[in-house]
């Protein structure tokens, strides 16, 4: 009989952020669909599985009454995803300058959620990877191929998780992904050539978004890849640098939820700019606060349904 392996010990600690910070919603921002296996919420602790410079981290997260966050962390890359926990929560997220008193709908929602914050995930290949995915298709057709590639090529998340979860491949792992498995998946070869030719650079894209000194910056660095216009370098930006002022432009829901959210009328991309612009340099966190009030325009007809172009 083999002998019974004791499962890893967790490296653990206590997060207490300097401000009140709203830990859940400010990670959860980064989950891709409600069946995310990197990222998942079980009796109150939120789970996030993802591929740190040191390797494989599971991170658990239990947010206490007291403001302050009992963390756990599994895997090679523990001490790596337990050091960046406070940017993932929003640390390093400042509101300074940001005045909700603009708007009467912001203004609530401000009031109602003192603790939104943007967290990053400091990963910018992840972050680039899932913004291509969800590129001109709907959420559910993106939010399957994420699942199903990565339950298919990533690597099994180590600790207790509540059920199996899966971090992202390497940069090698996505370029090495065989095209009839991005086909099995979902996802559309515009896009599946897009991520490959991200991750043929992948290591010099990575460094120069790093080195990048603002958004605009940022925005040169991920649009020289062929494939990647402003609406996923935007989503990038966000994901990967918490962003407070990147703006999805060419989002097929965004603008006229900000014009219905501000206005009681639709706009387009224009006139979402117009109205966000009182709020340049924190436009995202405007975003944030309007789609938090959760004012939505009533459904006009049919749910777009997604096309299936796998071969049956």
């Amino acid at each position: 009989m083999s002998p019974i392996v004791a499962p890893p010990r967790p490296v653990e600690t206590t997060y207490r952020p300097r401000h009140a910070v709203d830990v859940a919603r400010a990670v959860l921002a980064q989950r891709h669909g409600a069946n995310d296996p990197a990222l998942t919420v079980a009796n109150g602790v939120v789970w996030r599985a993802s591929r740190t410079p040191d390797g494989v981290a599971t991170l658990a997260l239990r947010p206490t009454a007291d403001g302050s966050v009992r963390v756990a962390a599994w895997g090679p890359g523990a001490r790596w995803a337990l050091g960046q926990l406070p940017r993932l929560c929003g640390a390093d997220d400042d509101p300074t300058g940001f005045d909700a008193s603009l708007h009467p709908l912001v203004a609530e929602a401000h009031h109602r959620h003192p603790g939104l914050r943007i967290g990053r995930t400091d990963l910018v290949f992840e972050a680039v990877a899932s913004a291509i995915m969800e590129q001109k298709v709907t959420g559910l057709q993106a939010f399957s191929a994420w699942r199903r590639l990565l339950t298919w090529f990533g690597e099994r998340a180590p600790g207790p998780t509540p059920r199996p979860m899966f971090a992202p491949p390497d940069i090698d792992g996505w370029r090495r992904i065989p095209s009839w498995s991005w086909h099995r998946a979902g996802l559309e070869p515009p896009q599946s050539r897009t991520i490959v030719e991200a991750a043929r650079r992948g290591a010099s894209l990575v460094a120069a978004a790093e080195a990048a000194v603002d958004g605009d910056a940022r925005d040169r660095v991920f649009t020289s890849i062929r494939g990647i216009g402003v609406w996923t370098s935007a989503e990038a930006r966000i994901r990967a640098f918490g962003d407070p002022d990147a703006v999805s432009v060419g989002d097929y829901h965004l603008a006229h939820q900000v014009g219905y959210a501000l206005t009681g009328s639709r706009v387009d991309d224009d006139g979402m700019l117009e109205l966000l612009e009182p709020w340049l340099g924190h436009r995202q966190r405007a975003i944030r606060y309007i789609l938090a009030a959760g004012v939505f325009e009533p459904r006009r007809g049919p749910r777009v349904h997604p096309e299936d172009h796998r071969d049956r």
